[in-house]
Formats: C-alpha cells, sequence, structure tokens
C-alpha cells in the first residue's frame, strides 16, 4: 500500500519526509510543527533549537534564509518566530531540537536516466559535496554492496576509528540496507531522497534534515 504522503508530486515538507522515515525505524531529530507564537509557549523544550521554514514549496530553506541554528531560549526562539513568521507569513514553521553533532554522512535515492533510480552514499560534511567523494549503486542492494560503498569513499576513515573517532560502520550499513529497501518498495513514486547530514555515533544514527521529491 502506497502511503498517501506519496501520492503527492512534487516536494514533501520536512516534517512529511520525518514521518515516513519514521515509519520505517528510521531514527531522526524531536520536531515540533508551529504556526503560532501560544504553541511555543506550551512546548517543554530542551535547548539549543533550530527553527526552520516548513514548506513543500521551499525545497532549499537556506537558500530563503529559512533556517536559524543555535536558538539557546525561549525569548530568542520567540523572536526568531516573529522574525520567519513576517518573511514566511503563509508558511508552517518546523522547531527541530539539536542533537549532539557526530560524523556526518548522507544517503541518497536519485534517479539515473540510464540505470535508474539509484542509492548513493557520502561521508565527511561538506567535503563529501566539495570533493564528490562518493558512491552509487543501483538499487536494491545487499549486504555486500553496502560494505563496498562504504569502502569505496575516501571518507570511510572516519567510520572505522581515525584518531578515535567514535561512529559506527554497522549504523550506517544498516541505514543504506533500509533505505535501499524503501527505494525497491516505492521505485514508481520516489524521484529524490536526500538524507543529509546524517550524524553517526558510536551505537546509532540521527537524520538531521531530508528532502524528498514525488514524481
Amino acid at each position: 500500500m502506497v502511503p498517501s504522503l506519496l501520492k503527492i508530486k512534487g516536494a514533501l515538507a520536512e516534517n512529511e519526509v520525518k514521518d515516513f522515515l519514521q515509519s520505517f525505524d528510521i531514527n531522526t531529530t524531536t520536531y515540533y510543527v508551529i504556526t503560532s507564537r501560544k504553541e511555543i509557549e506550551s512546548l517543554d523544550l530542551s535547548y539549543p533549537v533550530a527553527l526552520k521554514v516548513c514548506s513543500r514549496k521551499i525545497l532549499h530553506k537556506t537558500d530563503v534564509n529559512g533556517v536559524k541554528l543555535h536558538i539557546e531560549s525561549k525569548k530568542e526562539l520567540l523572536n526568531v518566530f516573529d522574525d520567519f513568521h513576517t518573511r514566511f507569513p503563509n508558511e508552517k514553521l518546523l522547531i527541530d531540537e539539536m542533537v549532539e553533532k557526530g560524523v556526518e554522512a548522507i544517503i541518497g535515492l536519485v534517479q539515473d536516466p540510464t540505470f535508474g533510480l539509484c542509492i548513493m552514499f557520502g561521508v565527511g560534511g561538506i567535503y563529501t559535496e566539495l570533493y564528490q567523494d562518493v558512491s552509487f549503486r543501483v538499487i536494491p542492494i545487499d549486504l555486500y554492496d553496502a560494505n563496498e560503498m562504504i569502502d569505496e569513499v575516501k571518507g570511510k576513515k572516519l567510520l572505522e576509528g581515525f584518531r578515535n573517532i567514535k561512529a559506527s560502520k554497522k549504523e550506517v550499513i544498516k541505514l543504506l540496507l533500509k533505505v535501499s529497501s524503501i527505494g525497491e518498495t516505492y521505485i514508481d513514486h520516489i524521484d529524490q531522497m536526500d538524507l543529509n547530514p546524517v550524524f553517526v555515533y558510536e551505537d546509532g544514527i540521527c537524520v538531521v534534515d531530508a528532502k524528498l521529491i514525488v514524481k
């Protein structure tokens, strides 16, 4: 059965993507979608938090100055809310509880004109995109493929104890296999999915930001 979200054409809002991921037991940040100051007052938040514009119409939030990180108090959050509400009066806003930073990874699904839906992996934050240090496979992948994908990127050292960094390669493999399974199941519906960044810890992962475009 295809989830109702995947019957919508175009980009989904961040909360919708994270809800979708959570339904596959993929860990994400804790978030709240709000439209008013009153809702902020009623929330028991753990600071710091981030505030983001949350809209199907705005795929690249940073391009429109629609993300504010490291908000340290309710007073500051209310001030940022007022600014966002003025600039995005018709859009919902998302409060994201910020998590401890881990090793940054990126995992995605992309449509290739020749091979169809492929899964992509990279590790290392901004350097992944700067140096194009990524690997690809046609979905579905198996355990062997997932290991190979990690071995092909230079940033793999960050998952192998480099400078005593604690980040679980096993957890990354589990996530790669889950994303591959999602792609295989909904291959006729997903045009693109981007989990970036994914924080990798010693004993888990957390998807911090996520995008999903439906065919």
